[in-house]
């Protein structure tokens, strides 16, 4: 098995194992929809979906899981920000359209594997970038995260507010744009919210499509 085929045996593994609330799974690539996502911008080679940009999505709003389904079946994801760069042109679109919080694909690291010492304690050091698999800097570190200063408790983020407050816990990572005076900057969200998103196309869901299909006219 050369390492292509061994990628994408290991996504198509983890799609059929992960699963969420109420059974929905992480769906993976549907061949014709990676054919045809359309792309608003590109930032560093790599190309991003803005819901709210185009006629048929600006008013769709997904939980967590359902924005990243709707992105993964395009061959994209929720936007993982990875570097001050990808964040910042992020927020300066959000900023331009006037849009008050979007998703991302940061999420605490709350299921079975997660006990790991490293990860602990799990607000402070158990978020990552599911979309690729990538661990966050400790929440606490705050010059290599950009979490609020503030929330809803106008305590510094992440602070599980709804949780605290006999809700759902804060396991997703989203942008807000000043909802609390804050400026934007991420917030840990129950994941349950539903929100605009970005999407950002994913290398491994694209090379899966190119073996499976062949290069055709995927870019």
């Amino acid at each position: 098995m050369n390492p292509i085929q061994l990628l994408c045996f290991v996504i198509c593994l983890s799609v059929a194992r992960t699963q969420f609330v109420n059974g929905r799974k992480l769906e993976g690539p549907v061949g014709y929809l990676c054919y045809e996502r359309i792309i608003h911008e590109k930032f560093n080679n790599t190309g991003y979906y803005f819901s709210w940009k185009s006629p048929s999505t600006e008013k769709l709003e997904h939980d967590w899981l359902g924005a990243r389904n709707w992105c993964r079946r395009r061959c994209m994801d929720t936007v993982s920000l990875q570097t001050s760069s990808e964040n910042e042109f992020i927020k300066k679109r959000i900023v331009e359209d006037k849009v008050k919080y979007i998703w991302t694909s940061g999420r605490l690291c709350n299921f079975k594997g997660c006990e790991r010492e490293d990860l602990q304690p799990r607000r402070v050091n158990g978020w990552f970038w599911t979309s690729h698999l990538q661990k966050l800097s400790p929440a606490t570190n705050r010059s290599q995260n950009d979490w609020s200063n503030s929330g809803g408790l106008k305590l510094p983020q992440p602070d599980n507010r709804e949780e605290i407050q006999n809700g759902a816990p804060e396991n997703c990572i989203a942008i807000l744009n000043n909802l609390y005076g804050d400026g934007i900057h991420w917030h840990d969200v129950g994941c349950y919210h539903k929100k605009p998103f970005v999407c950002e196309e994913n290398e491994a869901l694209l090379n899966y499509i190119k073996l499976t299909y062949g290069n055709g006219n995927i870019a």
